[in-house]
């Protein structure tokens, strides 16, 4: 087996351990946007805005799908990261057959039911007729690669969770290139429009996942289950439902606010539509260090509250928060003279009212960097620290906040009213994020004076 990549973040300067955990997440985070992003940047080449609008009309619900399949994976992957850690190598295997037989399951009936309505879906959504028939092509043939989403996502956490960071992103940048390559083939050469857009992705991703699984069989005998392994335990599968879930939800109850957000954008028409869609894919590669900040955080306050070293947690915060605040700036220095031209990646350069919409909301929203990078940092510290339940709240915060924005805002003040949206979303989950980060740190505080004197 591959030997353990461990990192003990509680002890040594904070500042340091964050940065040096954080940077290779964030490598394979901007893998994953590169990923993500390439074949949206020729639809908008080769395709025109309107096929950019059509795919891009279908982000919101796209990422509260998606999101909901991330989550779960993730928190299946929790039980045998504990397991690993405790050397209870059987029960480890047993997880794992379990979290198959889960993905599996929720992979068919996800599936199904959201391919079914996914046209109604996007009518609902109010979709531009200009745009509708892009977006349903395109978002048909993602949903119909569910399965194939679960299958990375929960191999390659797992592969994560038994230490392994390296290999799931080797994956991840080869599967990019096939992703491009495929991109080429089925829009340019096969002329398969949006559709050959999402056939590349999807099987990109199924080509990352049966990496991960080959690699698996071939390098990691631990994680090698039997057919007995396979066999239903009620214990088992309710930890991991409890794990699962919860973090599912997370996301979808955040991207339900993005949902009615996307709404109001697809009723300003297919310019407005495919100016936030360029603004989304220009945003999505600067707030990555946000999420590798945020990821870092959860692992960072779950060893120093393990460890019974409280005060780390504030001395923790005070160096993801620099670390954070310093990037915001830089990057809202970059966005604000260089924005214009990142978006010409995604579009093309005649669309000249799509680029200034575009511009003007990469402007709006880096400009509130730093509440972003406390809703990531303060959001999964407390997740580490095993408060859960108040980071989920959270989420409701920021839906809520979307929410106004695209019922009150919106038709207001139109465009504007866009660009507002995630500042106040940020800000709302911040507002409710710092004091229940207090009350828990004081909260666990007094646990550990009162374990403190009943062993003495």
């Amino acid at each position: 087996m591959q030997k353990t990549a461990t990192k003990d973040l509680t002890t040594g300067s904070p500042m340091k351990l964050i940065l040096g955990f954080a940077v290779p997440l964030l490598m394979g985070m901007l893998f994953q946007q590169f990923y993500n992003v390439v074949d949206t940047m020729i639809v908008g080449k080769f395709l025109g805005k309107y096929a950019l609008a059509g795919v891009g009309s279908t982000g919101s619900i796209s990422f509260m799908i998606i999101g909901f399949c991330m989550g779960v994976s993730s928190g299946f992957s929790i039980p045998i990261s504990q397991m690993f850690g405790a050397k209870d190598f059987a029960a480890m295997r047993k997880y794992f057959a379990h979290a198959i037989e889960l993905c599996t399951v929720l992979a068919v009936v996800m599936t199904f039911f959201v391919s079914i309505f996914c046209r109604t879906i996007l009518v609902s959504m109010n979709t531009p007729s200009e745009v509708i028939e892009y977006a349903y092509s395109y978002i048909l043939v993602i949903f119909l690669g569910i399965p194939v989403i679960y299958m990375y996502n929960l191999l390659s956490g797992i592969l994560r969770a038994v230490g392994d960071s390296k290999h799931p992103v080797l994956f991840l940048v080869i599967a990019s290139f096939i992703n491009i390559g495929l991109d080429l083939i089925f829009i340019i050469g096969l002329k398969m429009g949006v559709t050959g857009a999402a056939l590349a992705t999807v099987i990109s991703q199924l080509a990352s996942g049966i990496m991960c699984l080959v690699f698996i069989i071939k390098k990691v005998e631990i994680l090698h289950i039997s057919r007995l392994d396979f066999d239903f335990d009620r214990h088992y599968a309710l930890n991991l439902i409890n794990m699962g879930i919860p973090m599912g939800l997370q996301y979808s109850i955040t991207a339900i606010g993005s949902v009615l957000l996307q709404v109001a954008v697809n009723g300003l028409g297919a310019d407005v539509v495919a100016a936030v869609t360029t603004a989304g894919k220009v945003s999505m590669f600067f707030v990555c260090p946000f999420d590798a900040l945020g990821s870092t955080m959860s692992t960072y306050g779950g060893q120093n509250v393990g460890a019974g070293k409280l005060d780390r947690l504030e001395k923790g915060l005070k160096a993801a928060g620099t670390l954070g605040s310093a990037y915001a700036i830089i990057a809202f220095g970059i966005l604000f003279f260089f924005g214009k031209y990142f978006c010409l990646l995604f579009m093309d350069s005649s669309e000249i009212t799509v680029l200034e919409f575009a511009h003007k909301n990469l402007i709006w929203n880096s400009a509130f960097y730093i509440p972003l990078a406390f809703v990531n940092i303060v959001r999964f510290l407390i997740q580490g620290m095993g408060y859960s339940m108040l980071a989920i709240l959270a989420g409701v915060c920021e839906m809520i906040a979307r929410a106004v924005a695209a019922l009150v805002l919106v038709p207001i003040i139109g465009f504007t009213g866009v660009c507002l949206a995630s500042p106040l979303a940020w800000i709302a989950a911040d507002a409710f994020l710092i004091p229940a980060f207090i009350k828990s740190r004081n909260r666990l505080v007094r646990v550990m004076e009162k374990y403190n004197q009943n062993k003495s």
